[in-house]
């Protein structure tokens, strides 16, 4: 690839990783923008961005866990058959027109939700246990999305989370943040393990940059909430990416 553009999503990949961190995220719905918008194959796309969700959900998992807003309880029913359903996903190669049109969605979906967390501010509710069935049924069903698209699930579980007064905005971010961790884990040990995942040799310089990124949107977000205009930009980009996506 040419290094210019890998240069560009280097730089691109930080900002999302600093944005995404600070709300817990890993940011693969912004890599994967990214890399539709630069023209990557999308048999190398989930890989990318499962590997870097990794790295970025890492460092936030660890920062939120520290700072006292992690809540096993309330993660664990998700995560338990979430894993195997992301392994399953990951072990999954879709046609490259349907992978396209099933990921353009997704970012769809995550651009609206990105907008309207751009509110910010801490909601005061109080908050309630979820039923251990529901919790289970929706862990499996963002599992297996998870998988087959290389996203970590939290776009979808953060939103739910916080409608269903399931948590508090910074609870949501600290069980979103592993439950992105371990299915972004599933779903690349997956393909490594069907042999339909490589990963490019560029793909150390982009791993760079979200950690760099990471650390400091993991760093602030623990502490205090990122300005929303990070949030809203990030959202037009995969407003962008997604209506490329669907419309090839």
């Amino acid at each position: 690839m040419d290094e210019l553009l890998v240069a560009l999503l280097a730089v691109g990949m930080l900002v999302a990783a600093f944005g995404y961190a600070s709300v817990g995220h890993g940011g693969a719905s912004a890599y994967i923008a990214a890399m539709a918008l630069a023209g990557i194959a999308p048999q190398e796309m989930r890989p990318i961005a499962l590997l870097l969700n990794i790295l970025v959900s890492s460092l936030g998992t660890w920062k939120f866990c520290r700072a006292g807003y992690f809540r096993w309880r309330l993660f664990w029913p998700f995560a338990v058959v979430s894993i195997p359903m992301a392994y399953l996903g990951g072990a999954i190669t879709l046609p490259g027109q349907a992978y396209k049109i099933l990921v353009g969605v997704v970012l769809l979906y995550a651009a609206v939700q990105l907008w309207r967390s751009g509110k910010g501010g801490e909601e005061m509710r109080a908050v309630r246990e979820p039923p251990l069935g529901w919790a289970m049924a929706i862990g499996a069903a963002m599992g297996l999305l998870a998988g087959l698209t290389g996203v970590g699930g939290g776009i979808f579980l953060s939103p739910l989370l916080l409608m269903l007064v399931w948590a508090g905005i910074k609870q949501t971010s600290a069980v979103a943040a592993p439950f992105i961790l371990v299915n972004s884990i599933a779903g690349l040990a997956a393909g490594f393990v069907a042999k339909s995942a490589t990963l490019p040799a560029y793909v150390w310089i982009l791993a760079a940059a979200v950690l760099a990124g990471g650390w400091l949107g993991a760093e602030y977000g623990s502490r205090r909430f990122t300005n929303p205009v990070v949030r809203r930009v990030l959202a037009v980009v995969l407003a962008l990416a997604g209506a490329k996506m669907v419309s090839v």
